[in-house]
């Protein structure tokens, strides 16, 4: 890894983690005629107490849902995205391009509601009910779902494989 890689590196992580905000849970919503839904009161709690008024929506880049990212969370992420990405390569600009075009920023109404735009709600086929999933520093929002992301033995065998092996603090 060249210096100028690992300094990108220790930067990103560095963004990362000084965010502090933990957006956890699984909670079912419903769309109003309008396209407005209720961000759930736990989500809201936390996004008031980190002082959060902006949210920045995409579509997520691998699966159909829609992502909420508070601003600074938002921020963190294309800069690091700008600090991999050379302005003067034309791939790279493409990439950066598609990543930032199709954004939304969202305020939260006086009641607690989200306006997401109706091309939105088409891109993850939500036709009233969604669900709200929790992942640490953003939300996640699914058309209505019952069935699991994983069978239960592939996560089990998933998490076994990635958390399974024995760190130097284990040994104790």
């Amino acid at each position: 890894m060249r210096s100028g890689e690992n300094f990108i590196s220790l930067q990103s992580e560095q963004l990362i983690n000084s965010s502090r905000m933990r957006l956890y849970g699984n909670i079912n919503g419903r769309f109003d005629a309008k396209g407005r839904v209720f961000l759930p009161a736990t989500f809201r709690k936390v996004l008031q107490t980190e002082g959060v008024s902006t949210i920045v929506m995409r579509k997520d880049v691998f699966q159909d849902c829609l992502v909420l990212y508070p601003e600074k969370i938002w921020n963190e992420q294309v800069d690091i995205l700008r600090g991999r990405l050379n302005r003067w390569n034309k791939q790279h600009q493409m990439i950066y391009r598609q990543f930032v075009s199709d954004v939304e920023i969202l305020t939260l109404d006086a009641n607690g509601r989200l306006l997401i735009p109706k091309r939105y709600l088409e891109m993850i086929n939500v036709s009233g009910a969604v669900k709200f999933i929790g992942m640490g520093d953003s939300i996640e929002m699914w058309a209505e779902r019952d069935e699991p992301f994983m069978a239960a033995q592939d996560f089990g065998e998933a998490l076994e494989q990635l958390m399974g092996q024995p760190t130097t603090d284990d040994d104790d």
